[in-house]
């Protein structure tokens, strides 16, 4: 484990440091406190004895946990893995985060839900995973639910970033090589950039340590949808990113449906979030997806 910054108090302790979202999040959490950032060579998640030993070693105030199991195909068949990652290591998280008084920021998905609703779901929605992935990560909700910690579960989606893998590097990759793409339309969502993540999470977490008290938690520990705000298909999102990454260079892009690429893990038709819980809570308006690409592509 490695230390970052020189506030003695309070302690944040992140996992997942070296991928797309926890990156971005240690540093945007910079200066909120004492942050002690882990990634897999300095806390094997997978050893839940460890994991419980460091926090309680740490004491941390607040834990934030990107930290999960995202090969979704793969999921398929290493359901063992991914319910490792997606539920055992969140519920040794809250359980010991219930027995400091501390608190536990989450990830989850829209892959909870099976796509089938019309509009966009809120928090409150049926949840009906149709992949492992989604299971396991509705698992993890309800396993930290159980302990009543103060927790935050937040649901995003189509998370991409400049680091990782993630559609964005994908299709930068592939149209530097092909003429032609043939990327699916009939799925629709908000693409969400793990520094959108990563800031919107610094606010709220400046808020709790501000309040610095048990009624905030109390008042507002649950379940939150948090995605960029407008929607679009994965082909438009292919076609924003060629647009403004590569201009007149920029492949041809052929709108398919979701059967004319067949993948081992189901994936929601919609998967369109609303954002009102977050922002009554909060006062959060997460940028529209868009902007937020726009944005990340001029870094």
């Amino acid at each position: 484990m490695r230390e970052v910054g020189v506030t003695p108090e309070p302690t944040i302790l992140v996992t997942g440091v070296n991928g797309q979202v926890g990156f971005e999040l240690l540093r945007s959490l910079q200066g909120l406190g004492r942050v002690v950032a882990c990634d897999r060579s300095m806390l094997d998640l997978s050893d839940l004895d460890r994991v419980r030993s460091v926090v309680r070693e740490l004491k941390p105030s607040i834990i934030v946990n990107p930290a999960a199991y995202t090969a979704v195909d793969k999921a398929e068949t290493d359901v063992d893995a991914a319910r490792r990652l997606n539920v055992e290591v969140p519920r040794a998280f809250a359980e010991e985060a219930a027995r400091l008084g501390a608190a536990l920021v989450h990830y989850s998905t829209d892959y909870v839900f099976d796509g089938t609703k019309e509009g966009a779901y809120v928090e409150t929605d049926a949840t009906n995973p149709q992949n492992v992935y989604g299971l396991t990560k509705l698992e993890g909700e309800q396993a930290i639910a159980a302990t009543g910690c103060a927790h935050l579960i937040l649901r995003t989606s189509w998370v991409y970033g400049r680091r990782g893998k993630n559609f964005l590097l994908t299709m930068l990759k592939l149209g530097s090589e092909r003429p032609e793409l043939r990327v699916v339309a009939d799925q629709v969502g908000a693409p969400t950039w793990s520094k959108t993540i990563a800031t919107a999470t610094a606010h709220i977490v400046a808020q709790a340590l501000a309040a610095d008290d048990a009624d905030w938690w109390a008042q507002r520990s649950g379940v939150y949808h948090f995605t960029s705000a407008g929607a679009t298909s994965w082909h438009g999102f292919a076609e924003a990113i060629f647009a403004q990454a590569m201009g007149e260079r920029a492949p041809r892009v052929l709108p398919i449906p979701a059967s004319d690429y067949p993948v081992p893990a189901k994936r929601p038709s919609n998967s369109r979030l609303s954002h009102d819980k977050l922002t009554e809570a909060f006062g959060l308006r997460l940028p529209d997806w868009a902007d937020a690409l726009t944005l990340c592509l001029s870094e």
